[in-house]
Formats: C-alpha cells, sequence, structure tokens
C-alpha cells in the first residue's frame, strides 16, 4: 500500500487513470478502437493472403498497458465488432466469413496475445524498462503468428512450409519493428506518468 493513499501502486498502466467500471469499459471500447485505426496500416504481401498491418502493434500495447482482463476483453470486443459488421478489420473488411477465412486465424490469436501480454506486465513489470519490454512484445506477436499459421495451413489450404512462407516469414521484420516501437514507448509512457502515481 501507498504511503498516506491507502491505494495500491499500480501493476499496468491503465490501473493509473481507471477508478470505475465505466472508466474500464471506456478503455477497452478504446482498445478495440485503437486496434481497429491500426488496421488501416496495411501493407500487402505479394503470393500472400496475410497482408503487414498495424494490427499487432495495437495488440500488445492495449494489453500491456491494460492488463490481462482489459486487454483481453478489448481484443475480443474488437474482434467481435468487425464480426458483425463493423469495417474494422485490415483493408476496412468485417464479417464472420473475414474471422473463418485464412487470415482468421491472426484476428483470434490476438486475444491470447493480449492475455499473456498483459499478464506479463501486471505480474513481471516487464513492460516497465526496454530490455525487457522488446523480447516481451516480440514474443506476443509470435504468439498471433503461431496460431495464423497453422489456422491458414488448414482453411487456405496450404502445406506447412508454403504456409510460413507466406504467413510468417514475411512478418517477422516488421514485427521486430513494432516490437522495438513498443517496447521503447511503454517505458517512456511510465516515466511520463509516474508523478501521478499514488
Amino acid at each position: 500500500m501507498s504511503a498516506g493513499t491507502g491505494s495500491p501502486p499500480p501493476r499496468v498502466l491503465a490501473d493509473v487513470f481507471a477508478r470505475t467500471r465505466v472508466h474500464d469499459g471506456a478503455l477497452v471500447l478504446g482498445a478495440a478502437l485503437f486496434t481497429a485505426l491500426l488496421a488501416r496500416v496495411a501493407i500487402a504481401v505479394p503470393g500472400s493472403p496475410v497482408p503487414i498491418t498495424g494490427q499487432t502493434l495495437a495488440v500488445v500495447l492495449t494489453a500491456a498497458a491494460l492488463g490481462p482482463v482489459r486487454g483481453t476483453a478489448g481484443q475480443l470486443t474488437y474482434v467481435l465488432l468487425g464480426a458483425v459488421g463493423l469495417p474494422f478489420y485490415s483493408k476496412g473488411a468485417s464479417g464472420w466469413a473475414q474471422v473463418l477465412g485464412p487470415t482468421g486465424g491472426y484476428l483470434v490469436g490476438f486475444i491470447p496475445a493480449a492475455f499473456l501480454m498483459g499478464l506479463a506486465a501486471a505480474r513481471h513489470g516487464f513492460d516497465r524498462v526496454a530490455w525487457k519490454a522488446v523480447p516481451l512484445f516480440l514474443a506476443g506477436q509470435l504468439v498471433i503468428l503461431a496460431i495464423g499459421v497453422p489456422w491458414l495451413c488448414v482453411v487456405a489450404p496450404l502445406d506447412l512450409a508454403t504456409a510460413l512462407h507466406k504467413g510468417f516469414l514475411p512478418f517477422l521484420p516488421g514485427g521486430l519493428l513494432k516490437a522495438t516501437i513498443a517496447g521503447l514507448g511503454m517505458p517512456l509512457a511510465w516515466r511520463l506518468i509516474r508523478p501521478r502515481e499514488p
């Protein structure tokens, strides 16, 4: 407990701001909308049904900032809102056909990745220093790819070597870049909010 306030120190960044269930709900919706916004950043990969997008950056950032429960809820909300017809997926796509199609495994992968990233941030504070945060955020993106590639094998359908060539290898450089951005950004955010901590 912090001296003089009786409130515990924040475990994740959102704990500094979230005081009520309404705040929690707003943060969850914000995570979904932020992911939808970064989905607009989409680069086609020649020969692959899977584009390079900003979504995975949003997943790891919001998960670390919100923690496992709110972060997971944010990504679940994102996937569901896109599935019911809002143009939230890459290139403005939407609908259950996207979730069940070749790229659906990556979308579904956002949910466990968010939980694991949020848990690592909440329990261990890995998002507070860059040398821990960058590997953490890279691991989060690898979780998404690890779910997306087998899905691609089944739905496309592709053999494993082709699925790795089309749905895994092209995403490693961008994944490292996004992990670096998030890994530098989150510790900076923590430094900026420390004066506000109880």
